[in-house]
C-alpha cells in the first residue's frame, strides 16, 4: 500500500469526520501498523500491544472531529499514541518496572547451567531468534516511559526533532540532547552485556532453557518469528520529515517493525462495522 500525502490524508479526515466509512477504514489502515509498533516497543509484549493499539485507534476514530490540521495527521496520531502509552497502566510491566541494574544482574548471575531441555522439540535457532527479539524489546522497559518513548520515536521512527519536541513539549535542542543521552545509555548496556549486539557474554542460544523455565519464552507461542516484518524503508516513509537527530547513530537493529496483528485488525474492523460507532458519533 502506498503511503498517502498530507493533502490526501487531510481529505480523508474530512470525509471520515463527515461519516464516510470507506475513508475512515483507509485512515485506520494507514496508521495501524505505526500505532502497533509504537505500542509493542512501549509495552513489551504482543498481547499488551494489541490491546493498546485497539484503545488508541478507537480514540483516534472517535476524536477525528477535533483534528484541526494545525499539524500533519500523522503527527497528531503520534501525539495521541505517545500520550496514551506514557500513562498506560494495564500492561505486564506496569506493576513491576525493570531496571538496567536488574537486567545486568540477571545476565551475570542467572543460573543457566544444568537445566533440563525444555524446548519441546522446537528448533533452537527459532527459539534463540524469538528470545533475542523479546529480550531486546523488554530491555526498553528499563527506561522510564517518557525516555522510552523518546528513544523509540527517535531511533525506530526517526521522527523529526521539531515534531518530536512538539509531542513532548520541549525544544528541539532539548529533545536531541535527551535522545542522545538515552541512545548512549542503551548502547552502553548492549555493549557491556549483550553478545548478540555488543561485546558481552550473553548469548540467547545459551539461555533458552533458563528463559523457558522463568516464563520469558514459550516454545509454543513465538510471536516475533511468526510476525510479518515491514521493510525498513516502509517504516521510514511513514513520517513526512526527517533529519539527523544527533551524531550517535548506532544501528539498533533490534528495532524491527511488524505488521499489526490479525487480532487487532479484527477488533477494529468489528468496531467499524458496529452500530456502536454511529451511536458515539451522534452523541
Amino acid at each position: 500500500m502506498n503511503k498517502k500525502t498530507n493533502e490526501e490524508l487531510q481529505a480523508l479526515v474530512n470525509k471520515a469526520a463527515s461519516g464516510d466509512k470507506k475513508s475512515l477504514e483507509t485512515l485506520v489502515a494507514e496508521v495501524q501498523d505505526t500505532v502497533f509498533n509504537l505500542s509493542l516497543r512501549m509495552l513489551g509484549t504482543f498481547s499488551d500491544a494489541e490491546d493498546a493499539t485497539q484503545d488508541i485507534l478507537l480514540k483516534i476514530i472517535t476524536h477525528l472531529s477535533s483534528f484541526r490540521g494545525d499539524s500533519t495527521f500523522k503527527t497528531w496520531v503520534f501525539s495521541i499514541a505517545a500520550n496514551h502509552l506514557k500513562d498506560y497502566k494495564k500492561h505486564m510491566f506496569a506493576g513491576m518496572p525493570l531496571s538496567f541494574e536488574y537486567y545486568g544482574d540477571d545476565i551475570e548471575n542467572g543460573k543457566i547451567q544444568d537445566l533440563p531441555d525444555l524446548t519441546q522439540n522446537v528448533e533452537k535457532d527459532l527459539l534463540a531468534e524469538e528470545l533475542k527479539m523479546s529480550c531486546t524489546n523488554v530491555m526498553l522497559q528499563c527506561l522510564d516511559p517518557e525516555s522510552r518513548c523518546i528513544f523509540i520515536l527517535g531511533t525506530m521512527f526517526k521522527l523529526d526533532s521539531r515534531i518530536a519536541a512538539e509531542i513532548f513539549k520541549m525544544t528541539p535542542e532539548a529533545y536531541r540532547q535527551r535522545l542522545s543521552r538515552i541512545r548512549k545509555k542503551m548502547a552502553d548496556f548492549l555493549g557491556q552485556y549483550c553478545g548478540e549486539y555488543g561485546c558481552g557474554g550473553c548469548k540467547c542460544k545459551d539461555r533458552l532453557n533458563y528463559a523457558i523455565q522463568s516464563h520469558r519464552l514459550n516454545p509454543l507461542q513465538l510471536d516475533y518469528v511468526t510476525a510479518e516484518e515491514i521493510p525498513v524503508q516502509t517504516i521510514i516513509d511513514v513520517k513526512n520529515a526527517m533529519e539527523d537527530v544527533d551524531d550517535l547513530s548506532q544501528d539498533f537493529s533490534f528495532c524491527k517493525s511488524y505488521k499489526s496483528s490479525e487480532r487487532a485488525k479484527h477488533l477494529i474492523q468489528e468496531f467499524l462495522d458496529s452500530t456502536q460507532l454511529s451511536v458515539i458519533r451522534n452523541s
